[in-house]
């Protein structure tokens, strides 16, 4: 599903991602771990298109995804339908006037009807269980719920890949574990994750494989979650634990 070969990102005269190869399955479950700073937020941006690579290629369904590709508006509705972003900061993400109008921008963006577009929204908000907050203003939210309703937001558009920089950042034990066994019933059905996330207690029995990202932005292990979360040495001497 998702292919980069020998990808480089620069920012400004600052490498923030070095010679990156890795190839996504559809149905993968990915957890990217590492030190802040390490690349992490850097990747998934780049797989949602909102950053290209400096040189190397990125693939999505053996398709090549450039600017000039996503600049079609055509493809980049078929693109943004498929692959989903939940941002770390829950504000930078909602903008509009009440929390129903949120979950329904995306799929009137997409151009459906009104009917399937009240379905998915009630769909959405009732599975994230914010069902009650449709009428209110997202500024006027908590923490967690601005979190659940960015995530409805995604999921109104039934993505095939949902990205998630570090969706339990601010969210109380009680929300990590709900939004885990969310992730756990939405991978269980064929939907790609991929999170970066700092919160091991909280991720438990989602992951089943895991990239690690070195101080010097490149991923330096691509193993099963179980094995690298287990290796204490490894992540201390990655400055992760």
């Amino acid at each position: 599903m998702i292919e980069l070969k020998n990808v480089f990102f620069k920012y400004k005269d600052e490498e923030v991602l070095k010679n990156i190869n890795l190839k996504i399955g559809q149905g993968d479950s990915i957890a990217l771990i590492g030190a802040n700073g390490s690349g992490k937020s850097t990747l998934l941006k780049l797989l949602n298109g909102i950053i290209f690579p400096s040189s190397g290629d990125y693939y999505f369904n053996n398709v090549l995804i450039s600017k000039d590709k996503l600049e079609q508006s055509d493809f980049s509705k078929k693109f943004h339908k498929k692959m989903g972003f939940v941002f770390q900061n829950s504000d930078a993400q909602l903008f509009c006037s009440n929390v129903y109008e949120e979950v329904a921008f995306g799929p009137r963006q997409m151009g459906m009807d009104e009917a399937e577009v009240e379905k998915r929204v009630n769909d959405c908000l009732n599975l994230l269980n914010v069902k009650d907050l449709e009428n209110k203003e997202p500024y006027n939210i908590s923490g967690g719920e601005k979190k659940r309703v960015a995530i409805a937001s995604v999921l109104a558009l039934n993505p095939e890949v949902l990205v998630l920089d570090e969706p339990m950042s601010g969210i109380d034990p009680k929300g990590k574990k709900f939004l885990n066994d969310l992730f756990k019933k939405l991978n269980g059905v064929g939907k790609t994750i991929i999170c970066s996330t700092h919160d091991f207690e909280y991720v438990k029995g989602l992951f089943r494989r895991v990239l690690v990202f070195s101080e010097d932005h490149r991923i330096i292990r691509d193993d099963a979650y179980s094995r690298v979360i287990q290796d204490n040495d490894f992540l201390i001497k990655c400055n992760i634990k």
